[in-house]
């Protein structure tokens, strides 16, 4: 009897992680790393359409990276700046459309205004959806669902109510969820949609994630048996 093979993931999540060990493992400082994660970014984001893959979800910036030195905040703030910049350019080329996930405080305010604009223009796009998880945290999201839904007189909350109220409720959960660099945890990244999501973690740094890395991990998708709690 042949394998069943699943379809390709619509909805791909990737924890990007890995890039200051890349700048470490090359004599470089942690900026260069991060400057070489803006790339794979453009990579991943190149070949996710002839995948089959609708949606992606990007791990930009967590709640908890505001912990860092303000030197490299202040490097991760301008690299997202200038990318944003690129993609004003070019996304009505490539069909993009950009959905952010994501507290908006205490994000510059020059930079949601850039964002805002982005989000407005790219807003009919029917190609690849990039969410960009941006000063994210899981747990911050459920708990600005509940809040919302305590806001709206609720006596007794629903699983759908929860869903309805999450950053981007019109996003599918996602299949497949892919993190980098070797480490094997969530780090606070969409605990209530990954609830069935398979996982794929890869020794791979992501500076160096490319089209064929994405392949595999697809790949590996696939073959998986994907029964939701049945047999």
């Amino acid at each position: 009897m042949s394998e069943t093979k699943n379809l390709p993931p619509a909805h791909v999540a990737i924890i990007m992680d890995g890039n200051g060990r890349w700048a470490k493992a090359h004599h470089l400082p942690r900026s260069a790393g991060h400057r070489e994660g803006a790339k794979a970014v453009r990579r991943v984001i190149e070949a996710t359409p002839s995948l089959g893959i609708k949606y992606v979800t990007l791990y930009a910036f967590s709640t908890e990276n505001w912990t860092r030195p303000q030197e490299e905040i202040d490097t991760l703030m301008d690299l997202l700046d200038k990318t944003i910049d690129e993609y004003q350019k070019s996304a009505d080329k490539q069909n993009l459309r950009l959905w952010v996930s994501g507290a908006r405080e205490p994000l510059p305010a020059h930079l949601l205004n850039k964002i805002d604009e982005l989000v407005a223009d790219t807003a009919k796009n029917t190609g690849l959806t990039v969410n960009l998880a941006l000063n994210y945290g899981a747990r911050q999201e459920i708990l600005h669902a509940v809040n919302a839904c305590l806001a709206e007189g609720k006596k007794s909350i629903t699983q759908q109510d929860i869903s309805a109220h999450l950053y981007q409720p019109n996003l599918p959960d996602p299949e497949l969820l892919i993190r980098t660099s070797g480490e094997e945890r969530l780090s606070n990244f969409l605990l209530w949609q990954a609830a069935y999501s398979e996982f794929y973690f890869t020794p791979v740094l992501w500076p160096d994630f490319d089209e064929k890395e994405l392949k595999k991990a697809v790949l590996a998708y696939q073959h998986r048996a994907r029964r939701f709690g049945g047999i």
